[in-house]
């Protein structure tokens, strides 16, 4: 008789830990916490082209958290947003996001832990998710519907049941939306629509996830290629860079404001990635002044970045410098706006 209640307890006790391994170490749903598997995780974003073309993205580089507590936290390295096109995913970069200011977007929410106390037996929830996101300079609060599946007990799933939807004036994105219409030739709908499915695994006892720096994703499509860029990339960046608006100088001088250096390093890159090519640097100013005043004005401006580059390397043989003043608006200069960017410097390969 004791060897058979002993024999059963012993059964019982297997059954028990079966059932602890099937469906979770215990009802505490973060124990341990989680760290985000980037290779199996996406973040995407659907935007609409001329009223009805519908495109998918995403964002080729992320990394995650979920503390002991709940806390959960996602950055997003915005460099690599990957629409599967090389200069689409430039403009991106450099007219919509201007990644050179804002190189992440950071996503933090505070899990329920009422509400995935039973998540070890129920194996799937869903839940409305408060949630903070900081993108382009902004923070803004929502709450998304998500569903939290227990995949095994070392492995979690969390994504979104319906599309989000994010207003582009929400995050300062009106402008950018402008340019990439303009370098585009198409019109684009001031919302977009982010999808996202996250996998967890668990952290080992005693070693709490610890968030990495988001670091580039070796091969991903979406980002830059190392080394030297053909004479198309090169050409298309040019093009793009010069579209920015991003070099400022104050009223009537030559002197580049310190607002212009996150946009100048990305340039001096690109310029040392086209070593084959001469760069035109070309200045242009609005229509107040005199004509002559402003030539000179304009050519002044573009000295200033030739100087910047060459003293990052750039050589000077390289680069060209015209001043071409008001006598090339790329629009009217009747508003204050059409004379901010008329104001710009412009960057054409001459070779």
């Amino acid at each position: 008789m004791r060897r058979s209640t002993l024999m059963r307890n012993l059964i019982a006790m297997a059954g028990l830990f079966s059932a602890s391994v099937a469906f979770g170490q215990s009802a505490d749903p973060f124990e341990h916490g989680w760290k985000l598997d980037a290779v199996n995780s996406e973040l995407q974003f659907l935007s609409v082209k001329k009223s009805s073309i519908a495109e998918n993205s995403g964002f080729a580089s992320l990394s995650g958290v979920i503390g002991a507590d709940g806390a959960a936290e996602i950055r997003v390295q915005m460099d690599s947003v990957d629409t599967k096109i090389d200069l689409r995913n430039v403009r991106m970069r450099f007219l919509f996001f201007e990644t050179f200011n804002y190189p992440e977007a950071i996503i933090t929410a505070q899990l329920p832990a009422a509400d995935l106390v039973d998540l070890h037996q129920a194996r799937h929830k869903i839940i409305d998710l408060p949630y903070k996101l900081a993108l382009h300079g902004v923070e803004k609060e929502g709450v998304a519907q998500v569903a939290i599946t227990l995949v095994d007990n070392d492995r979690v799933a969390v994504a979104n049941t319906t599309p989000i939807a994010i207003a582009l004036t929400d995050f300062n994105l009106e402008e950018g939306r402008a340019k990439l219409e303009e370098a585009a030739g198409v019109d684009i709908l001031p919302f977009g629509f982010v999808s996202f499915g996250f996998v967890f695994d668990r952290a080992q006892p005693g070693t709490p996830p610890k968030l990495e720096l988001v670091a580039a994703t070796p091969g991903a499509a979406a980002l830059e290629t190392k080394g030297n860029l053909d004479r198309e990339a090169c050409e298309g960046r040019m093009e793009i860079l010069s579209r920015t608006g991003n070099i400022y100088f104050n009223s009537g001088s030559a002197r580049l404001t310190n607002e212009s250096i996150p946009l100048l390093t990305n340039l001096h890159d690109i310029v040392d990635r086209c070593p084959d090519l001469t760069i035109e640097i070309g200045g242009h100013t609005d229509s107040d002044g005199s004509d002559a005043a402003n030539r000179i004005l304009s050519e002044r401006r573009a000295r200033a970045v030739n100087t910047y580059l060459v003293e990052q390397g750039i050589a000077p043989e390289r680069l060209i410098t015209v001043g071409y003043g008001e006598t090339r608006p790329v629009v009217s200069n009747d508003t204050a706006d059409g004379k901010r960017r008329n104001r710009r410097i412009e960057f054409v390969p001459v070779n």
